[in-house]
């Protein structure tokens, strides 16, 4: 891990960012550690369901907070010059993260909402990989073409992302809450882990993440797209994406609001519909 510490440029603080990425990159294996021991558990009971979620929504605690260390932690000069080094490479192409992704939940909730009515439980995988919500950050909206980014990512994690959905198409979590015994899914306890868990990877995490990033790309200094060129401030932002996990543990004024600072995100459901 430490031998691929190799710096592209002679600035000090771009250390800082490879360092910071390859903790990201150690959280999200931990992440996926946990989350493989609830969907391949059998008869699975709430309460080690609730243990091994809160544990992983813990790890994304530490992610949200860590975003300090990138938004305090290196100069504006020093990163707007050497993030031009990185071009195409993005943290979106954290193939961990897509996997993370694919366990949480059904594919269809990870579909591009323009194109979700083309996509059923007879759709090949291939199609849905390449109708996932990320897939338009990728794409040269002039041409239609995908680019350099989109490309270098397929050509090594394609073949491994389709068949992490195929393991997880009927096990990953919100498939394996709904298959749970009526008595479990009415688990209070449960039900606030798995809420307290969506909200923590798709509004909370990716805020701390979208304002890290503003900080210095809305700075004015330097090119402010993101390093892949996707339009990142909708890319990001949950407002837009609305990603939701679970969306039948949410009230529709809660799906709604995805991403509103007045979100009642933590409000305690008292029954399910």
């Amino acid at each position: 891990l430490l031998s691929l510490q190799i710096q592209r440029t002679q600035l000090k603080d771009e250390m800082v960012f490879i360092m910071y990425h390859q903790v990201n990159e150690l959280l999200f294996k931990m992440i996926l550690w946990e989350m493989g021991q609830i969907s391949h558990t059998e008869n699975i009971e709430p309460d080690k369901f609730v243990m091994h979620l809160m544990r992983v929504s813990r790890y994304f605690d530490m992610l949200s907070i860590s975003f300090d260390i990138m938004g305090e932690g290196m100069e504006l000069e020093q990163y707007m010059k050497f993030r031009d080094t990185l071009t195409p490479a993005s943290g979106f192409q954290s193939a961990q993260y897509r996997k993370i992704e694919i366990a949480s939940t059904e594919l269809i909730n990870l579909i591009d909402y323009r194109f979700r009515k083309t996509i059923d439980r007879d759709t090949p995988y291939e199609h849905a990989f390449n109708n996932m919500y990320w897939q338009a950050a990728g794409v040269d909206h002039k041409t239609g073409k995908k680019n350099k980014l989109i490309l270098n990512f397929e050509d090594k994690y394609k073949a491994e992302l389709i068949n992490w959905m195929k393991e997880y198409n009927t096990v990953n979590l919100w498939t394996k809450f709904k298959e749970l015994p009526e008595s479990y899914k009415n688990n209070i306890d449960l039900v606030n882990a798995m809420r307290h868990y969506d909200h923590t990877v798709n509004i909370n995490w990716v805020m701390h993440h979208y304002n890290a990033a503003a900080q210095y790309l809305d700075s004015g200094k330097g090119n402010a797209e993101a390093t892949g060129g996707s339009d990142w401030h909708k890319y990001m932002h949950p407002r837009y994406q609305r990603r939701v996990f679970f969306p039948e543990l949410w009230t529709e004024t809660e799906l709604e609001n995805w991403g509103v600072d007045n979100l009642e995100s933590y409000k305690i459901l008292t029954e399910l519909n």
